[in-house]
């Protein structure tokens, strides 16, 4: 096959065709407004910005070759938007001047430049809901104007939250049978991993070794420095603790149905050695709302999360308003 008819040759082309641009010193923060897809790739309709936006995947080539940094040490230690935000408001004169400004660029379908400042100061004053709509305005003009779905979905959605907050109501739940039964034993405790608060872990140290005799699995758990790790297919030889449980039966308690003190007390599960490690490492978990704010003020009030059983499988599920 020609190189030029080739799909998998002018998709390399695609990942290749950015690093010129990288080698005359155009960087990461840059290179999404200088690329432009050559003219023979524009005509391919599968290697246009339908699945993958130009200005996205030129960035993350650059990313994956040379990293996040462009090198200038501005950028080495930056500010936090909300930290850095209320400076600039400040030196551009405050909320009205920047609101005029904006809507005089949003007038001449200069969107990306309304977007810089009005970003700034939604950042700086989150409770400011006409600059939140007409950012969100502004989001909406930019959002029609991309041909690739995911770009458009997130200026979109960012406009609607933007107007009228995160959306409430019932979470999705993560926990039913068929996706805890799909979820590898090393998935889920990387996922206890990812729960667990560092900061409750603080001088905690201990090893457990896991267990699951119906599918041979075993597992070396290690809580140190106030991170939990795991290592399959190894056991310690001298832990703190070993717990012994079917994989089946711990999958119960992945998805809620029943806890870890009740499968002990049963006998389903066994422990061999010091057995309050699993309330000490169960401390450390914590509930949390997966649908926390992306912009500023968008969450409309605090929203009680649920708590559940440490051992479960799901970051916490909203209670319903």
């Amino acid at each position: 096959m020609k190189h030029e008819k080739c799909y998998l040759c002018l998709r390399t082309r695609v990942t290749l065709v950015p690093g010129p641009y990288t080698n005359q010193g155009v960087t990461i923060n840059e290179i999404h407004n200088v690329y432009e897809l050559p003219e023979g790739l524009q005509q391919q309709w599968h290697t246009r910005g339908y699945h993958g936006s130009p200005e996205h995947n030129s960035r993350g080539v650059v990313m994956r070759f040379l990293g996040f940094w462009d090198a200038n040490p501005a950028t080495l230690i930056p500010l936090s938007p909300s930290d850095s935000a209320p400076l600039y408001v400040e030196m551009m004169g405050g909320a009205k001047k920047i609101m005029a400004k904006a809507r005089k660029l949003y007038g001449k379908s200069k969107y990306l430049h309304a977007q810089e400042i009005l970003n700034k100061l939604v950042h700086a004053e989150p409770q400011n809901q006409a600059a939140k709509d007409l950012l969100a305005d502004v989001f909406e003009q930019i959002g029609y104007q991309q041909e690739n779905p995911e770009l458009r979905n997130s200026y979109l959605a960012g406009a609607f939250e933007l107007r009228s907050g995160i959306p409430a109501g019932e979470a999705q739940s993560t926990a039913g049978p068929d996706v805890i039964r799909a979820m590898s034993t090393e998935l889920f405790l990387n996922f206890l991993g990812i729960r667990m608060d560092s900061r409750k872990a603080e001088g905690m140290s201990f090893t457990i070794n896991l267990i699951t005799p119906d599918n041979g699995e075993k597992f070396v758990i290690e809580l140190s420095n106030a991170t939990l790790t795991n290592i399959e297919g190894y056991l310690a030889d001298d832990p703190d603790m070993t717990l012994t449980i079917n994989r089946s039966d711990l999958e119960q308690t992945m998805m809620g149905a029943k806890t870890m003190d009740a499968q002990i007390a049963d006998g389903t599960a066994r422990v061999d050695g010091d057995a309050g490690i699993l309330k000490k490492l169960a401390s450390t978990m914590v509930d949390f709302d997966p649908r926390f704010e992306i912009m500023p003020g968008t969450k409309p009030r605090k929203t009680e999360v649920e708590e559940h059983d440490p051992y479960e499988a799901v970051p916490g599920k909203p209670i319903a308003e």
